[in-house]
């Protein structure tokens, strides 16, 4: 990001980088310990529109869209419940 976050958004900034990695991980990178930066070029895009979406479908759409961008097998559902969980955590953490 090129400018400064408050600290609740680069809290969500950085539980978002969490998800992606641990939990949506479409290549299966996590369980290696190498690679922890791989799905970090995703991350200031779909931080904004996280920032500016309530909307799990949107969410979902990005990471759908990205999966098929890296030429792997999508899955909508588990998509959608990444965007469900991205959206728990900034309703969390109070953050309009």
């Amino acid at each position: 990001m090129g400018h400064k976050l408050p600290p609740e958004q680069l809290e969500l900034y950085k539980r978002i980088d969490e998800i992606l990695y641990y939990k949506w991980d479409p290549i299966g990178v996590s369980d290696s310990g190498w690679a922890r930066d791989e799905y970090q070029s995703y991350l200031p895009q779909l931080f904004s529109l996280v920032m500016k979406s309530q909307s799990p479908q949107e969410i979902c759409k990005y990471l759908t869209e990205s999966t098929q961008y890296m030429g792997l097998q999508l899955s909508r559902d588990h998509d959608l419940a990444i965007a469900k969980l991205i959206l728990e955590v900034k309703d969390s953490l109070d953050i309009e």
